[in-house]
């Protein structure tokens, strides 16, 4: 311990004296001792934040990382599909052989019996046939442009309202037989029966500690079996990194069944999301925690109609998964 003699003022070590002079020097060391371990601990704790905004950082970065790789997917996907595009038939030149023989003076009898075909209708028929090729090529032109606005249409109605988001009680928690990761839970939504749900909620988490929990939930994905175990719903948790996760919380006063929803993005959710068109995957990059620790879409706070808003319990700036 460095610098114990500049932590209390001469006299104060001297009025300390005066008033107990047996034990004055004991009781002086005992307050350096105190104070030096608060400033360790202030120290420590200054460096526990630093890390935590690293860690924020690194996710930030990663994220960004994964959008300029996405738009640099789609750029080389629009280049391959130009490069597969029909291009344009070329000119049409007259054909300049018939056109001469037809301008030719008439031949003696004997020669004008040997060329009695007329190259004219032959002509004629190739321009047609040219003619239908080239437009069947833009009505596949048209047809194929149509489809790429629809797909676009479709991808712009893609919004977090198709989310079907409730607020479930965890009933109990075991670790999964045959992955330590994964937590086995059995969740009430509310319904008639409870929901079997399988999720990673980080390693530090204790099965024992998740019991009795409420967290908000993905309903209508499709059931589908994790190491053998079917899960019937999603787990929302905030992250960090794989090791600093924590469950997404509800509001106070809420109850198993309630329907988690968006100021700016009403409308009813999909009755099951379809695995092909990847909704869940478009949404997840835009859920987040924002800096007061309220869950999120693009701005928009995730709400239980008059109870209040989803929050994580400690993090902030952090993703939702």
């Amino acid at each position: 311990m460095d610098n114990t003699d500049n932590l209390f003022h001469p006299s104060l070590e001297a009025a300390v004296m005066k008033l107990d002079p047996e034990d004055g020097e004991q009781i002086i060391d005992y307050f350096k001792t105190h104070a030096l371990l608060t400033r360790e601990k202030a120290l420590l704790q200054a460096s526990v934040r630093e890390q935590k905004k690293l860690l924020v950082e690194n996710a930030k970065l990663k994220k960004d990382i994964e959008q300029l790789k996405t738009q640099l997917q789609d750029k080389q996907r629009r280049r391959a599909a130009k490069s597969l595009l029909p291009t344009a038939p070329p000119p049409q030149t007259p054909n300049l052989t018939s056109t001469t023989a037809a301008n030719q003076p008439s031949s003696p009898a004997g020669a004008t019996g040997a060329f009695q075909v007329n190259p004219l209708p032959s002509s004629s028929s190739s321009h047609e046939r040219r003619d239908k090729h080239s437009r069947r090529r833009r009505g596949e032109r048209k047809a194929r442009s149509t489809s790429d606005l629809l797909s676009l249409g479709m991808e712009s109605q893609v919004d977090v309202s198709r989310l079907d988001l409730r607020v479930g009680r965890i009933l109990s928690a075991r670790v999964h037989p045959l992955a330590e990761a994964m937590i086995v839970q059995e969740v009430d939504m509310g319904e008639n029966s409870s929901r079997t749900v399988v999720s990673k909620v980080g390693q530090e988490a204790k099965p024992e500690e998740l019991q009795g929990s409420l967290a908000v939930l993905l309903c209508n994905v499709k059931a589908c079996k994790l190491k053998g175990v079917v899960s019937q719903a999603r787990l929302l948790c905030c992250c960090i990194s794989d090791d600093c996760v924590e469950l997404l919380v509800p509001p106070t006063g809420s109850t198993p069944g309630d329907r988690v929803t968006f100021l700016n993005y009403p409308g009813e959710p999909d009755k099951e999301l379809q695995s092909k068109e990847k909704v869940w995957e478009l949404l997840q990059p835009d859920l987040q925690v924002d800096g007061r620790g309220v869950a999120n879409y693009k701005g928009c706070s995730f709400e239980v109609k008059g109870k209040g808003l989803c929050r994580a319990p400690s993090l902030t700036n952090c993703i939702i998964r």
